[in-house]
């Protein structure tokens, strides 16, 4: 390959560029008026004018986009996260164009994002799955009499959907009954369908994903796990590798269930099976994401590994670089999200960043969206930077973080950045004990 085109903004696209600069490939992005001023557009070797700022104007603007890769002739799109990654239709015009999307194929990108379907396939490959529908739900009827089956709490999702948006815990009846057609509507606004299904709500539970690969070859492998425990809203805040919760002989049963998973649908390129694990160390198949994950720094810090140049070459064609037996884990990562939100409330806190300073070290990576006199929009996800720390332990990985996080300087804007030294400071989460419950939990941590 010697010309990609990346369909996506700020952090990630910055990320896609740099490998691409360092493999010797051209770099195209884009980008809409909120974001013209961003680093990305500068550090690629061309970039293009989408539009106006709202997404269906700009990033999630297929012919566009295409428009643009056919007059430079691209070789390949690149679809980061978000925005069009998981489209099937997308990455099946580009390819009846002959242009290369590098993710996994339209079919399989399509099978897994309909939460159904995929979890059809689980089942039927030996995976388990959390209890819950094998169908769409037809109306508010139908999901009151599963649930009541299932058993409260259960938690309502978007069959299509995906992270905090397509889902919502319901505790009774009544709960259920008052969010079903809101959330059907809100599926339809953000995925364009409103299928819904129900699943059994876990308590308490970790978020566990395995990162998996694989290449035209037939060959499948995983890069171990991250733990996704700390969220709020659904959404991850801080993810880690190697999780402290995991026994070696769990770690080594859901790496295989993922590479079960993964072959189940021929899976290739880059892509996430997430679990949920309950307080007994059952886990279940939540999900396949047929994308590269905002977290994946934390498996390229312990394995030292390029994943975003693996699936450039996977996407050439090329066969893994490595097999199951050669990949090794070492250290530890963690990887936290620094939001432009206040860190009480979790609100977007949209601005012009005045200062933006980020303490330098051995074992810290900074993917940033943003930098100082840039402005975060409103109209897109307000995440400012990743920071990625490592060491060669967990205990070090911690203070290395909160020293990191106690000379950080940020001014113009709120940010997360207060929430995550209370997070480091907490007794609980620096013994490794923390389920996807810790923020709502712990009202002293997120208190100022």
């Amino acid at each position: 390959m010697k010309k990609i085109l990346i369909a996506n903004r700020g952090e990630i696209a910055g990320r896609i560029v740099k490998t691409c600069s360092e493999m010797g490939i051209e770099s195209i992005v884009v980008y809409s008026d909120a974001d013209k001023e961003l680093p990305y557009v500068q550090q690629a070797t061309r970039a293009y004018h989408l539009g106006e700022p709202p997404v269906i104007k700009s990033y999630l603007n297929q012919d566009k986009i295409i428009e643009i890769a056919q007059s430079e002739k691209v070789d390949a799109i690149h679809p980061g996260y978000g925005f069009l990654s998981e489209n099937g239709e997308f990455a099946k015009k580009i390819e009846e164009l002959g242009i290369t999307f590098i993710g996994p194929s339209p079919n399989v990108v399509e099978a897994m994002g309909d939460k159904v379907q995929a979890r059809k396939t689980m089942e039927k490959a030996g995976v388990p799955v959390v209890p819950g529908t094998t169908e769409p739900i037809a109306d508010v009827e139908e999901a009151a009499s599963i649930a009541g089956k299932i058993g409260y709490p259960v938690m309502l999702k978007a069959s299509a959907g995906g992270g905090g948006i397509g889902m919502v815990r319901c505790d009774d009846e009544e709960t259920l009954r008052k969010q079903f057609l809101s959330s059907q509507q809100r599926a339809k606004m953000y995925f364009g369908s409103d299928r819904m299904f129900i699943e059994k709500f876990i308590s308490p539970a970790r978020h566990i994903e395995v990162q998996v690969f694989g290449d035209s070859q037939g060959n499948i492998i995983h890069l171990f796990e991250r733990d996704c425990s700390i969220q709020r809203r659904h959404q991850k805040v801080i993810e880690e590798s190697p999780s402290p919760y995991l026994t070696e002989k769990l770690r080594g049963e859901m790496g295989e269930a993922a590479v079960k998973a993964a072959q189940s649908v021929s899976y290739t390129n880059a892509g996430t099976v997430e679990f949920i694990v309950d307080g007994d160390g059952h886990f279940y198949f939540l999900e396949m994401n047929t994308r590269l994950q905002v977290e994946h720094p934390v498996t390229e810090m312990t394995t030292g590994l390029d994943l975003v140049r693996w699936q450039i070459e996977v996407a050439s064609g090329k066969s893994l670089p490595l097999l199951q037996n050669e990949v090794q884990q070492k250290g530890h990562s963690m990887e936290f999200r620094l939001y432009a939100e206040d860190p009480v409330k979790f609100l977007p806190s949209p601005g012009k960043i005045e200062v933006l300073s980020f303490p330098q070290g051995e074992g810290i990576r900074i993917d940033a969206g943003y930098a100082a006199t840039n402005t975060v929009s409103p109209f897109y996800d307000p995440m400012i930077a990743k920071i990625i720390v490592s060491d060669s332990n967990r205990e070090q990985c911690l203070k290395k973080a909160a020293e990191f996080f106690n000379e950080f300087e940020v001014r113009g804007i709120k940010t997360n950045a207060p929430l995550f030294i209370k997070v480091l400071e907490d007794p609980d989460f620096q013994k490794g004990v923390y389920t996807t419950g810790f923020l709502s939990e712990k009202p002293k941590v997120t208190e100022q």
